[in-house]
């Protein structure tokens, strides 16, 4: 038996805490060996391709999955082991998923308050109005889901998991059902409130950007196992493999053997001083790390290729050049370069072009498919 939370005490631990923990379906496995901290006012994503398992690790830290292996600590105290779990309710966890769930036949004050019936009537009544004030609807305390926008909804379901005060707040997808513009705008009001909160908060999410906007950290998922932990920045700059370079960004890739402590391009050498002399190597760039034009040509230290444009295209606030590099001996490189603003160079028009070094990243060659 878990001890009831009542008589918990607290610890300097991280407010929700996922130490080793595994599930499968069946002989399917979901999640492996799966260790997460998030502390109090932290907000973490955790993002993976679908089926990473990364829903499994939220509704197994919200009790709606049973524990196979390991352990979860909420505010220092077990809520799950693989012997014992509480229930849900108990857990101060509060929950918004993507549907937003609420009920249609009643107001957006009872929807708010559904979650405070066992307290008394003042104090249920002064919670109620603190999360509508909170998310910036004590206007339309009077009325009904039907009567309210998508991102009116979602700031009603916020309300009523922030309104028992819980120790986390789980959100899966929450956004995911918003055209884009609404997305920005209520994600944006989202981020301020949870900030403000001080709760300790967990997101799923399936968007790279939406996640480096959120969060303090991410966390990336692949088969069920976490490939990265750290502040956007770190993954984005700093990814420890091809997978997570990739997953944050299109890149290009460039086969090459380490020599001398690089690796030579047809755009110049990429230091890998981690290789050992001969290695079969692969460079990515980010697209953004391709420079074109009078940025290719500033800085005389830099060394550089010159390539065809194939078709350029606005994205609004970028570019996207379509580009052909000419090997010797081989097929040419077909590269992908994004500038600032508007860029439309005249197909067939020859660039020079030159790699930002912060933007290159040089790993083991990808086994042979």
């Amino acid at each position: 038996m878990l001890p009831a939370p009542a008589v918990a005490a607290e610890s300097e631990e991280a407010a929700l805490g996922l130490e080793e923990i595994s599930h499968s379906y069946g002989a399917l496995p979901a999640v492996s060996a799966f260790s997460l901290g998030v502390s109090a006012g932290e907000l973490v994503c955790l993002i993976g391709p679908s089926g990473c398992g990364k829903t499994t690790v939220l509704r197994l830290a919200a009790g709606l999955e049973p524990l196979q292996r390991g352990r979860i600590t909420i505010g220092g105290q077990i809520v799950a082991a693989a012997a014992a779990s509480l229930p849900p309710e108990v857990r101060g966890v509060g929950l918004l998923f993507q549907d937003f769930a609420l009920f249609p036949h009643l107001s957006v004050r009872d929807n708010v308050g559904f979650g405070l019936r066992r307290l008394a009537a003042a104090e249920r009544r002064r919670r109620i109005a603190e999360a509508l004030e909170q998310v910036q609807l004590a206007d339309y305390a009077n009325a009904y889901p039907h009567m309210l926008s998508g991102g009116q909804q979602q700031r009603v379901a916020l309300a009523r998991a922030l309104a028992p005060a819980p120790k986390v707040l789980l959100l899966d997808e929450p956004f995911s059902g918003l055209d884009v513009t609404l997305r920005r705008e209520v994600r944006d009001q989202t981020l301020h409130v949870l900030k403000s909160s001080g709760v300790a908060t967990l997101m799923v999410t399936h968007d790279p950007e939406e996640a480096m906007f959120m969060a303090d950290r991410i966390a990336l998922m692949r088969a069920g196992r976490l490939e990265q932990v750290g502040p956007p920045s770190a993954l984005y700059f700093r990814p420890l493999n091809r997978f997570v370079a990739g997953f944050f960004g299109e890149v290009n890739a460039m086969p090459g053997r380490v020599v001398g402590g690089a690796v030579a391009t047809p755009l110049g050498p990429v230091p890998a001083p981690d290789f050992p002399e001969g290695a079969a190597v692969e460079v990515l760039i980010r697209s953004e790390g391709l420079l074109l034009g009078a940025l290719a040509v500033a800085g005389s230290q830099r060394p550089i290729g010159r390539a065809r444009v194939l078709a350029a295209r606005l994205l609004g606030r970028t570019s996207l050049v379509h580009l052909e590099l000419d090997r010797s001996g081989e097929e040419p490189l077909h590269l992908h370069a994004r500038v600032p603003g508007p860029f439309l160079p005249a197909e067939q028009t020859a660039l020079p072009v030159a790699i930002d070094p912060g933007l290159a990243f040089v790993f083991a060659a990808p086994p042979p498919t």
